[in-house]
């Protein structure tokens, strides 16, 4: 009996562990940091896209009416501070101003606070004109509530910049690790394993899916057609296996893509299915900010290598990703690439 409850007492002692391991663990901002930076280049293009006819859609006489937005949204959580902008002027100042905050966020400016109003910003946009929501707004909206839950502006910011210029023009050291940073990159990673799990089961509901036509049809549809691609009318099992490797590839996301040693290769694949999207289908927007998305399993020190121009990555930012340090690159050690992917899977 006292063996039965000293196994218990060890599991959950583990499980706790792992636990608070997995979510509590600080870690090097530079990963989120660089999500900061490519999501703020979407938040603000796919703003600015909205001046082309801004009134038609936010305007007081707008397609779409307040009354309308409210009720096809439907559930009370509609916030959006459209709803008290009533003067065109009013409206175009409040979307000008959204543009500023898209545009600090994305250069790390007063990052602490433009996080907070970016993501105010992005989910009044989607309330306001819930008929043009798609996924490439949720995905959005999505990755500028995480932001504003870490330290996003820690690295490769103006705040760093302004901070060293404060330091007499000095190189800062790469920012602490913090909690904070592991936190929301962790909350990204298990809602980017959610979306992909249930992207593949829904796609299980459809029998094109099962008989490996989907694609055929994506491909044929000429209000989707960006690039033809009906030429593959003639490789039957090219299309077969395309297709049901893209709903394996999704289903098994959430599973695959957690043990390093398969990370690259799970991440490596999300190019070929996203950027395929992207071409063939006129949704690059969309298959970018999914690449995005999936960026936050790339480990910090591969972006420090990236970006830092590092061939090794100092202590201060490998904490987080296990003891020990990991070894300098030498003309005898392994190559560049390799390490490129060592560090990938880390993290």
């Amino acid at each position: 009996m006292s063996l039965c409850i000293n196994y218990f007492r060890e599991l959950t002692a583990s499980a706790i562990d792992g636990w608070n391991r997995f979510w509590f663990t600080a870690a090097d901002p530079a990963t989120l940091s660089m999500i900061r930076i490519l999501a703020g280049l979407m938040l603000f293009y796919t703003h600015l896209v909205w001046t082309i006819d801004l009134e038609a859609f936010f305007g007081p006489h707008a397609w779409i009416t307040p009354t309308a937005a409210k009720i096809e949204v439907g559930d009370g959580y509609d916030w959006s501070y459209f709803w008290f902008i009533q003067s065109p002027a009013l409206l175009w100042g409040a979307h000008l101003a959204g543009l500023v905050v898209f545009a600090m966020l994305t250069l790390g400016l007063l990052t602490r606070v433009v996080s907070v109003l970016a993501f105010l910003v992005a989910v009044s946009y989607v309330h306001r004109v819930p008929g043009a929501l798609f996924g490439l707004d949720q995905i959005n909206t999505m990755l500028a509530m995480y932001l504003m839950i870490g330290p996003s502006g820690d690295a490769y910011s103006l705040d760093r910049w302004l901070a060293a210029r404060g330091q007499g023009g000095q190189r800062l050291p790469p920012a602490a690790p913090s909690i904070g940073a592991n936190l929301s990159i962790r909350l990204i990673q298990i809602h980017m394993c959610v979306i992909y799990f249930f992207a593949g089961i829904s796609k299980l509901q459809g029998n094109m899916w099962w008989d490996g036509t989907a694609l055929w049809y994506a491909f044929a549809n000429l209000e989707y057609q960006s690039l033809d691609m009906t030429w593959m009318a003639g490789w039957p099992i090219t299309i077969a296996l395309m297709t049901q490797v893209s709903v394996y590839w999704e289903l098994s996301f959430c599973v695959l893509v957690w043990p390093r040693i398969l990370r690259p290769l799970v991440l490596t694949l999300a190019l070929p299915l996203h950027l395929g999207i992207g071409f063939c289908m006129g949704m690059m927007t969309f298959g970018l900010i999914m690449l995005v998305g999936c960026s936050s399993f790339v480990s910090p020190a591969l972006v420090r290598m990236l970006f830092d121009h590092q061939s090794s990555v100092p202590p201060a930012a490998r904490a987080g990703e296990g003891k020990g340090e990991l070894p300098k690159v030498s003309r005898k050690g392994r190559s560049r690439t390799n390490l490129a992917f060592s560090r990938l899977a880390k993290g």
